[in-house]
C-alpha cells in the first residue's frame, strides 16, 4: 500500500492542467468489527459474512469481511486528505461511472486509497472531475475497491 502523500491544495483554475495525473495517496483507517456491524444496522444488510465472527472463522475468508459499500462509503473520508481545492464554494458527489471490489476487506484492516485524476470538464459553474480511486489494505495483495467517482466543484474558474 502507498504510503499518505500531503494533501495536494490548488484553485478551480489549476484543476484543468493535473487531468490525467495521479493526485496522490490518503492516509489509513482501521476497519473495526465495531464499524462493520454499525453499517450492517444502517443498511439492513446483516449477512453473516460481515456480522458473525464466528460463523465467519468457518467461511471462505476465515473471518469477517466489510460490505463492499462499506469500503465505498470510505471514498469521501480517504479522498478529502488527498485534494483540497481552496476557493471552491462547493463540492457535490455526481455519482459513479464504474465500480469493482476486487478483493474482500477483512475485519481489523487498515485501508487507504490512491487517487488519479482521469479528466476535468467544464460544467456550469465549475468543473466536473473523474476521479479514480484505488483502495487497497494492509495484507491484500489486489486492491479491495476501484471505482470512478464523479465531482463537481463549483467556484470562479477563472481566478
Amino acid at each position: 500500500m502507498a504510503s499518505a502523500t500531503t494533501t495536494r491544495t490548488v484553485t478551480m483554475s489549476e484543476l484543468p492542467g493535473l487531468a490525467g495525473t495521479r493526485l496522490g495517496s490518503s492516509a489509513t483507517v482501521e476497519i473495526p468489527q465495531d464499524r462493520i456491524d454499525k453499517f450492517a444496522e444502517a443498511t439492513g444488510d446483516r449477512q453473516w459474512i460481515h456480522v458473525d465472527p464466528e460463523r465467519a472463522k468457518d467461511g471462505p475468508f476465515g473471518t469477517t469481511i466489510a460490505h463492499g459499500y462499506l469500503t465505498l462509503s470510505l471514498a469521501v473520508e480517504l479522498f478529502w486528505g488527498i485534494l483540497e481545492v481552496t476557493d471552491c464554494e462547493q463540492v457535490l458527489n455526481y455519482g459513479l461511472n464504474k465500480v469493482r471490489f476486487p478483493a474482500p476487506l477483512p475485519v481489523g484492516s487498515r485501508i487507504g486509497a490512491t487517487a488519479e485524476l482521469l479528466t476535468v470538464e467544464p460544467c456550469d459553474g465549475g468543473y466536473q472531475l473523474t476521479v479514480r480511486l484505488t483502495f487497497e489494505a494492509d495484507g491484500v495483495p489486489r486492491p479491495v475497491c476501484v471505482a470512478e467517482m464523479l465531482l463537481r466543484y463549483y467556484g470562479d474558474t477563472d481566478a
